[in-house]
């Protein structure tokens, strides 16, 4: 046997592929007990300095990029690749044959079979299409020498499920990889009302810039009685050359996409800022600013000036903010006002609605994964493989019919690649078929 020979047939073993497919079970347990992606310091001090620095060796902390399970991997592609091409030619052979060209005795000896007799004054009765009918199946015929032989068959592309499974590994990984190689991922912080155009990697801590800007225009949090985050949104907008192109709310759930780009709504930061919007109600005018914690801002159209002199809080959670505002000469007006809430401030020759709202940054997950759609395809084609494979079996069922003298015989042979269970419950309405003929 030649090396390649012995190569080519190492790749082809089940063996290989039960191997494999266990290596790759066992270690992604482990990479999913293990955290991924922490310090050295954090493995030391959670497994010990020795098993940190073993962990380091095999490059447990980043597992999934290693060197081994990427050859294993590998090993398993190879595998399922060669497996095909070793055995669909048989498979699609099994598929494309010519049925009809069966020797008879072939069919006397398959697992599956019956005979039965008709006089010829009931042989009229006979109707091939109403008998295959009985069991689903539409027949064709071939006329032989003592009569005719009817063959009908039933999910015969059923046998190229597994070699679909084996694809659409293949197409996932291939997905996968392009997703790797083309795609990135990273996040980033944007202030309330401030836009940035660029990221940071989640490999290393360069940047990486967009050809768009991203801008944070409103976040919005809801919280429970006890002071834990209920339920964040943002809303982003997209520009592009100083126009807005698109406005979208996104929560956790639901991001947004543009260019190919996923901004994922992960976290929020808190400030001791706070973002304040002052209308004035008799010409509807609005002005709105970020506003530093007890720093005087000033509207200088309207002579107004303002500030948060004091805050009540629960945690880093801002509930309630004391506003100063003054309107020209008048006296200065001091108020409470919960946070986010609108509140209409009198001044002796004004009213203004007020807003006084914490000023927030989201934090955003960004990612670009141009395999995605590869990887959808792989999965949409492993469910039609898997549905193929175990819920549909290969059905074939040969009827000769032959005359001898005054006595019609017909001579049943059928197989089935799985279910041969079913299969015999079903082929017998054929016999019934035929009892009432008798």
């Amino acid at each position: 046997m030649t090396l390649l020979k012995q190569i080519w047939n190492f790749f082809a073993s089940v063996k290989l592929a039960i191997f494999t497919l266990c290596s790759l079970a066992i270690t992604s347990i482990i990479g999913t007990i293990i955290p991924q992606g922490e310090s050295a310091s954090f493995y030391s001090s959670q497994y010990g300095a020795k098993a940190a620095e073993f962990m380091q060796i095999l490059d447990i902390p980043d597992m999934y990029y290693s060197w081994w399970f990427l050859l294993l991997l590998a090993m398993l592609s190879i595998n399922l690749l060669v497996c095909s091409i070793e055995r669909f030619p048989r498979v699609w052979k099994i598929i494309q044959s010519d049925n009809l060209a069966i020797p008879t005795e072939r069919i006397t000896k398959m697992a599956i079979g019956n005979k039965w007799q008709i006089a010829a004054d009931k042989i009229h009765l006979f109707n091939p299409k109403e008998l295959f009918d009985t069991i689903g199946m539409v027949p064709t015929s071939k006329d032989t020498t003592n009569g005719t032989l009817y063959f009908s068959q039933k999910g015969k592309y059923s046998r190229t499920g597994v070699y679909l499974v084996h694809l659409s590994i293949l197409i996932i990984f291939a997905g996968a990889i392009i997703g790797s190689v083309l795609g990135f991922k990273g996040s980033v912080m944007i202030p309330e009302l401030q836009s940035t155009s660029k990221f940071f990697s989640s490999k290393d801590p360069s940047s990486i810039n967009l050809d768009f800007e991203v801008r944070c225009d409103q976040f919005i949090i809801e919280f429970y009685d006890n002071g834990m985050p209920k339920e964040y949104q943002s809303t982003l907008t997209i520009l592009e050359n100083g126009k807005e192109i698109l406005t979208k709310d996104i929560e956790v759930n639901s991001p947004l996409t543009y260019k190919g780009i996923t901004f994922y709504q992960s976290s929020y930061q808190g400030y001791q800022d706070f973002i304040f919007s002052l209308t004035d109600k008799k010409t509807g005018q609005s002005h709105q600013v970020i506003l530093p914690f007890q720093k005087q801002q000033e509207w200088q159209e309207h002579d107004v000036r303002f500030g948060v002199v004091n805050a009540e809080a629960l945690g880093q959670r801002v509930t309630r903010a004391k506003l100063w505002l003054k309107n020209g000469q008048t006296p200065a007006v001091l108020t409470w006002l919960d946070d986010n809430q609108p509140s209409v401030i009198s001044t002796e020759n004004n009213s203004y609605e007020v807003v006084v709202k914490q000023m927030y940054a989201t934090g955003l997950q960004v990612a670009k994964d141009p395999g995605v759609y590869i990887v959808y395809l792989g999965c949409g084609l492993m469910l039609l493989g898997l549905y193929l494979a175990f819920f549909l079996s290969h059905r074939r069922v040969w009827l000769l019919h032959e005359q001898s003298g005054d006595s019609h015989s017909f001579l049943l042979g059928a197989n089935t690649n799985k279910n041969k269970i079913a299969f015999k419950k079903m082929l017998t309405k054929m016999d019934n078929y035929f009892d009432n003929l008798s």
